[in-house]
């Protein structure tokens, strides 16, 4: 079974995307050599997020305890409130496919009127 690995950098004094281009390379690097299936970069409107997917659990942790990984987080741009890491893609739902987000209603949709008591017939004596 794949195991999702999803790293959440939020902007902070610097942008997220700085510290893409620092350590874009060094990490992409480190899930090759870790035996990363795939991996996705996604520029977001509050900083960058990496997923990568391995074959098992295993090479997952061997990745996160390398010293370029540990390196790279510790460089964050908001150290204390700048960076989540957790299992799945998709918001951490744990999901193989991203959420999409749900339409938005249309403009002048009113909602149904709430259905009136239920009519009632005595038949006979």
């Amino acid at each position: 079974m794949a195991e999702w690995l999803t790293v959440e950098v939020l902007d902070g004094e610097e942008p997220a995307s700085g510290w893409r281009r620092a350590w874009e390379d060094g990490l992409v690097e480190a899930a090759v050599t870790q035996g990363a299936r795939y991996w996705e970069w996604h520029d977001t409107r509050w900083g960058v997020v990496l997923e990568v997917v391995f074959d098992d659990d295993e090479r997952l942790e061997r990745f996160r305890a390398l010293p370029a990984v540990r390196a790279a987080l510790d460089a964050v741009p908001d150290p204390v409130a700048g960076l989540l890491v957790y299992r799945g893609r998709g918001g951490g739902a744990g999901v193989l496919v991203p959420r999409r987000p749900r339409p938005l209603p249309a403009a002048g949709a009113a909602a149904l009127p709430e259905p009136g008591p239920e009519p009632f017939l005595r038949l006979g004596a």
